[in-house]
């Protein structure tokens, strides 16, 4: 096979003066989304947040001409094109609800996890449709450098057949106020990403069995947070995610091994990278190493961009090209319910001890419905 080329570029729009306005005003919307953003010379004009003062600074910060005073103000102005929504999930659904009976907005980027249940995201879902607004869910794993990089090799046959596959995450996370109010820890916070980056790498699985148990450093009540998930296809690939916050006793005085590892192996070749989120600065670039059957050695692939806040951009872009083309975008929001689905059975499988199926999700969502 050839070399192949490697580079971190999503595309971008050809228009780049969309006009979006961001509700929210978090780590996750200062130092990531508003970032990635003004590097891509994108147009963010007004910003919400629940409190002004912080609205302001971020506004101030990065240059968004607008602070308004309320979300509503945003979603009742008819020249913003995109909202960019970045609040706890059990209110995005409200949110996208008043959007879609407005029916200005051209486009939505809605954080992940849409919802907390399938039933929630799957009316999320069904809003934007019915308003005629495009939905992209904000899964940014995808566009960490290393992922995205893998993704061009999965295309290209890189692999051969893929055989098995992991990710291995240890590192200690930094839990949101609104998972403590849900009960979830690892779950729908982290785990999500690294489940939904197995299916953009490999297509929806069959079934998943998923054991969890609490983290000791977290306070609050939860069951959820160190999870193992094995995931079967019914082609044979296997693959295995390993979701660690406890990581020992690192944050109390023994030495650590931070990171985010992920491996793809296949019968003809191998890749292996690193995520550079989980480092220290957080802005520390991703890598990958690649070979096949062959190679004298390992080909190295090592961009300057990173996961946060690089990824970030690429999320946006994707929708804005979507807007512009006429086409879906990369990470639809009816895509986005098997991610949900995904999740839920790996809460199901460990809550009941037992291989547990995403199609189980759906059916008992269905038959809700009907009821």
């Amino acid at each position: 096979m050839p070399k192949i080329e490697l580079s971190y570029c999503p595309p971008t729009p050809k228009r780049k003066d969309f006009r979006i306005g961001v509700l929210g005003s978090g780590f996750i919307v200062n130092d990531c989304h508003l970032v990635s953003y003004r590097r891509l010379g994108l147009n963010p004009v007004a910003i919400a947040s629940r409190s002004r003062e912080n609205a302001a600074q971020a506004a101030a910060r990065h240059s968004i001409p607008r602070v308004c005073a309320s979300y509503q103000e945003i979603l009742d102005d008819p020249s913003i094109e995109v909202l960019d929504i970045a609040v706890p999930p059990q209110y995005q659904l409200e949110l996208i609800r008043a959007a879609c009976a407005r029916g200005t907005v051209k486009g939505i980027l809605a954080q992940k996890p849409l919802a907390l249940s399938y039933g929630e995201a799957e009316e999320a879902v069904r809003c934007c449709e019915q308003a005629g607004i495009v939905l992209s869910v904000n899964q940014n794993m995808r566009y960490d450098p290393s992922v995205y990089a893998a993704s061009a090799l999965l295309k290209e046959g890189f692999f051969g057949k893929p055989v098995f596959a992991t990710i291995d995450m240890r590192a200690v996370l930094h839990w949101q106020p609104w998972q403590a109010d849900v009960g979830s820890a690892t779950l729908r916070i982290m785990s999500i990403h690294h489940l939904d980056c197995m299916r953009g790498w490999f297509g929806d699985p069959a079934r998943v069995f998923t054991s969890t148990c609490p983290d000791p450093r977290t306070t609050f009540e939860h069951t959820d947070g160190i999870c193992t998930t094995i995931l079967e296809w019914d082609n044979g690939l296997r693959a295995v995610t390993i979701d660690d916050p406890w990581t020992g006793p690192v944050k109390e005085g023994c030495p650590g091994d931070i990171g985010i590892v992920w491996r793809i192996e296949g019968v003809e070749g191998l890749a292996i990278g690193n995520v550079g989120w989980c480092q220290d600065p957080f802005t520390t670039p991703s890598t990958m190493r690649y070979a096949r059957k062959g190679d004298a050695e390992f080909q190295q692939f090592n961009p300057a961009q990173s996961w946060f806040p690089d990824a970030f951009g690429g999320t946006m872009c994707q929708l804005l090209v979507a807007l512009e083309t006429g086409e879906a975008p990369v990470l639809t929001g009816r895509d986005n319910l098997k991610s949900i689905a995904l999740v839920e059975a790996a809460a199901l499988s460990a809550q009941e001890h037992r291989m547990a199926t995403p199609q189980e999700i759906i059916d008992s969502n269905s038959r809700r419905g009907e009821r």
